[in-house]
């Protein structure tokens, strides 16, 4: 009896001691998966570290930013990392490998370096549109121009009122076109052909210039030239000023001297807020002679002056020709001239009207064919 008693009691102790055992066994596997899942994280953290330096150079470089989270930390889900994720994109701006935005251009000089000064201009040797095109390689389509280094003040279009004078232009465009370039400007050559052969009109071709070289581009000052017209000395700036620019004031047909105080011929430029204060030219004068007047009396009936350049610049040269058939003097020229404070106002741009007949685009020019109606029957003298 006292046996049995004995083996009931050991085999409670053993059953015990056991049951401690297995208690301590968990107990030590808890501590052990604790200090393991600490040490984990903490050797993340140290490899993100090394490998957040080892690959910043190369990261930045490549535009990306590399971001690592440890998912082994308690009371931390995927979830939430993606959403910290989402923040830190939102918040982080990336860097991006993206070429530099090129400088913007100085303005361009006012007395460019390039200039040669006077110039020796002769019309004896023969021109062709090949020549002239091979000559100026960088003008574009439609006898456009800009300079690839600098910004231009002024958008030019040069306006050439034109009739059946095929061979002055080429000498025009061959002397002009490396004229132009090394004014720095930023230009466009419009030829503005009268078709038909009714009776010549300059002013009104100017004003039809006007309005369709702003179709073309957003032009801010016009010059005005005759065919005929190339100018001795590049220092003559084709561009605008602060008043309305008279170019050709020393011609070799006039001994290279102004013919009068209030001569406006030839070539003249105008800023568009100039010529809209005028009411740009007089669409009246039919045959030659007599608009330049009127244009110099608007300019200073509307308080401006006009400016000129230094006579020894201002120097032209003319091809000689006949004079055009149906461009004869016209003799009502002298009175409207007297009149044109009266008529400024209601003869003009705002009253101009025309019949567009087509645009065409060549390499060293625009032509901008128009009708432009005929003159009205002269009142008869009884």
């Amino acid at each position: 009896m006292t046996r049995l008693m004995l083996g009931r009691t050991l085999e409670r102790i053993c059953k015990g001691v056991l049951l401690l055992c297995l208690l301590h066994f968990l107990i030590m596997m808890i501590l052990y998966f604790d200090v393991y899942s600490q040490h984990f994280d903490l050797f993340s953290r140290f490899n993100n570290g090394r490998n957040g330096s080892r690959n910043s150079s190369t990261a930045a470089g490549n535009g990306h930013h590399f971001y690592y989270y440890n998912l082994s930390r308690p009371n931390t889900t995927l979830a939430s990392y993606l959403a910290a994720g989402e923040q830190l994109v939102q918040t982080v701006q990336p860097e991006t490998n993206q070429t530099p935005s090129p400088k913007p251009l100085p303005p361009c000089p006012e007395n460019p370096p390039g200039l040669v000064g006077r110039l020796l201009i002769e019309f004896s040797s023969q021109m062709s549109m090949e020549r002239v095109q091979k000559e100026n390689p960088n003008v574009t389509e439609g006898g456009r121009y800009t300079p690839p280094d600098c910004r231009p003040r002024w958008k030019v279009a040069i306006i050439i009122p034109f009739r059946h004078r095929e061979n002055h232009l080429k000498y025009w465009l061959h002397y002009l076109h490396p004229i132009l370039r090394r004014q720095k400007i930023d230009y466009g050559i419009y030829i503005i052909n009268q078709l038909g052969e009714d009776t010549f009109n300059r002013a009104k071709l100017l004003n039809v210039g006007y309005t369709e070289t702003l179709k073309d581009a957003e032009y801010d000052c016009f010059i005005f030239s005759d065919v005929d017209l190339i100018p001795m000395d590049d220092r003559n700036l084709y561009h605008c000023y602060d008043q309305p620019r008279h170019f050709a004031i020393a011609m070799d047909k006039f001994g290279f001297r102004l013919p009068y105080a209030g001569y406006f011929g030839g070539v003249s430029g105008l800023s568009k807020k100039q010529f809209l204060k005028i009411n740009g030219f007089p669409n009246e004068y039919w045959g030659w002679g007599g608009e330049d007047d009127d244009i110099y009396n608007r300019i200073t009936l509307n308080g401006m002056k006009v400016s000129r350049p230094d006579v020894r610049i201002g120097r032209y040269r003319m091809i000689k020709h006949e004079r055009d058939k149906h461009n004869e003097p016209n003799p009502q020229r002298f009175n409207k001239i007297q009149n044109t404070k009266n008529t400024m106002k209601k003869d003009g741009i705002s009253s101009l009207t025309y019949r567009l007949v087509h645009v065409k685009k060549y390499p060293l020019y625009t032509d901008i064919s128009v009708e432009i109606g005929k003159p009205p029957p002269r009142p008869f003298k009884g």
